[in-house]
């Protein structure tokens, strides 16, 4: 079993940047892949990153290429998500994810989720 906490979200200008932390409680990040997924009301979740278990894998979707990164640090127990040119349409709820598998873009086949946290980018 592992506890997942997002934080970092909040009120951004367009253009603006944020950096969202999932700390994982528990049981280490290293056993899992982590996925960062974001919602808004009345839309399917929807894939935004995830990051292997061994750190050295990253995919990020083709909406956020360029502009959103995906990071671990293990020793912190900590999964990242760099938002950088944050635009309206990046307004959501964003949730981190894990599962013991490979990285994944399907929501359903994650096991554990955070409670999310809210970023909202006005124009």
């Amino acid at each position: 079993q592992v506890q997942l906490v997002e934080s970092g979200g909040g009120v951004v200008q367009a253009g603006g940047s944020l950096r969202l932390s999932c700390a994982a409680s528990g049981r280490t990040f290293s056993r899992y892949a982590v996925g960062w997924f974001r919602q808004t009301p009345g839309k399917e979740r929807e894939f935004v990153g995830t990051v292997s278990k061994s750190g050295s894998l990253t995919y990020v979707a083709v909406s956020v290429q360029g502009r959103f990164t995906i990071s671990s640090d293990n020793a912190k127990n900590t999964v990242y998500l760099q938002m950088n040119s944050l635009k309206p349409e990046d307004t959501a709820v964003y949730y981190c994810a894990a599962f013991e598998g490979d990285p994944s873009w399907d929501p359903t086949g994650y096991d554990y989720w955070g409670q999310g946290t809210q970023v909202t980018v006005s124009s």
